[in-house]
């Protein structure tokens, strides 16, 4: 059951506080925040968050309702993975980019791709 004083309540409209809290610039941050998560977000094609706090308090030794408003702002950008490297640990504990247990094979030698083409015969 609703009284009457409940049913004329008018609702601030949240985006208007986002655009005086912290004289305006909390505002400006979310914007400029969520513009570089959907570029994270586009590039590696992995998935970020944007969180938004807002800290109410009651200043002390007032009536209730004198407020101070705090906001924080957390991204969790997704990380482009970074390269990997193949190595191999060698008999002395060392890193090499050769595996010491495959066998070098001597003799090889380059082909040459640059030989001219052939005209092929049919045989009848």
């Amino acid at each position: 059951m609703s009284t009457e004083n409940e049913e004329q309540r008018t609702v601030r409209p949240f985006a208007a506080f986002l655009q005086e809290q912290s004289g305006g610039t909390l505002h400006a941050e979310l914007s400029e925040k969520l513009h570089e998560l959907l570029a994270a977000v586009r590039e590696t094609g992995k998935a970020g968050s944007l969180a938004l706090k807002i800290d109410v308090k009651p200043i002390s030794g007032t009536d209730g309702r004198t407020l101070t408003v705090t906001d924080s702002v957390a991204v969790k950008a997704p990380k482009a993975e970074r390269p990997k490297s193949i190595f191999f640990v060698t008999d002395d504990g060392n890193l090499s980019r050769t595996d010491p247990r495959q066998p070098v094979i001597t003799g090889l030698r380059e082909v040459d791709t640059t030989t001219p083409k052939t005209n092929l015969r049919s045989a009848k």
